[in-house]
């Protein structure tokens, strides 16, 4: 055997043995709840493409909810279960959180902004993708920054971190704007498209996926200005370090084995189900970085 090869398998074999908990050490949070019931719960939102959406089945498929089963194996195989039930549970932006506080639901499959002051009320994964907060307006209409969004109608998605953003800059910067609130990201786009919002202020990739979706995507544009770079992670109970510990070096293990680039490839730069839709969306460098050094970091 070489000694590369030696290596590898040394570290792979020492991230096995921090991920399960030291002999007689008992099962606590998560692994204990699945343990004992041989189910584990994943929420899926059914729109968010390319992370988490339902295809022509319909069924949840999705970057993230690639991530998530893969979590979920890991889960078998470490807990020792012959069978292991994944059920998932449908979920919406606005309640995510609550869901994983009162333990419906294990773990956010779906794109989740990872944020201080969510890390107060739950933890995140390491980051599987990072953002940035612009806005798509019509290609021919007169909104070119988002300066020019003074005084007019802005499609936001309930308790999206976006609000946030829009508050501070509107504030920074002396002017107002009026909301268009929808529950879903396909509420506040049907709000741009119909004319009842001039722009819908989102992650870009979301963004991007809506327009590429849309009936005619060559109507609409991006904003080259943002409000705030984010990082995307799997949403978990807060202070459940066996789980946390377990999903991380899942994640860890599938970008050091470069299994996590070729899903990425699979959902951002190739057809996906249902239509063959291309987002035509490279890795950007602010994820290169995150995958070469793993991090929870919020903003």
């Amino acid at each position: 055997m070489n000694r590369v090869l030696a290596a590898l398998l040394a570290s792979a074999a020492a991230l096995t043995l921090t991920a399960v908990p030291a002999q007689g050490q008992p099962l606590e949070g998560t692994l204990a709840k699945i343990k004992q019931s041989s189910e584990i719960r994943l929420g899926y939102r059914d729109v968010s493409v390319p992370f988490s959406y339902l295809d022509d089945q319909p069924k949840p498929v999705g970057f993230a909810m690639d991530l998530c089963r893969k979590v979920a194996d890991a889960v078998q195989a470490q807990l020792k279960l012959p069978d292991l039930h994944v059920k998932l549970v449908p979920i919406q932006l606005s309640n995510q959180i609550p869901l994983i506080q009162n333990g419906t639901i294990d773990l956010v499959c779906g794109p989740a902004t990872n944020t201080l002051e969510r890390q107060k009320v739950v933890a995140f994964s390491d980051t599987i993708f990072v953002s940035s907060i612009r806005a798509v307006v019509r290609k021919d209409g007169p909104v070119k920054t988002f300066k020019d969004l003074a005084g007019k109608n802005v499609a936001l998605t309930s308790a999206s971190t976006s609000i946030g953003l829009l508050n501070a800059y509107e504030k920074k910067h002396d002017f107002k704007t009026v909301r268009v609130l929808s529950a879903d990201h396909a509420g506040s786009f049907l709000a741009l498209t119909t004319g009842r919002a001039d722009a819908f202020v989102m992650d870009d990739i979301l963004l991007a996926s809506m327009v590429a979706n849309s009936a005619d995507p060559g109507k609409w544009r991006l904003l080259d200005d943002a409000l705030r770079v984010e990082p995307y992670g799997l949403i978990l109970r807060k202070d459940d370090t066996q789980f946390k510990t377990l999903v991380d070096q899942t994640l860890v293990g599938l970008m050091r084995s470069g299994e996590f680039q070729a899903l990425y490839d699979t959902w951002f730069t190739q057809p996906i189900p249902p239509k063959g839709l291309n987002l035509n969306f490279p890795m950007t460098q602010p994820l290169k970085d995150a995958i070469a050094h793993p991090n929870d970091k919020g903003v």
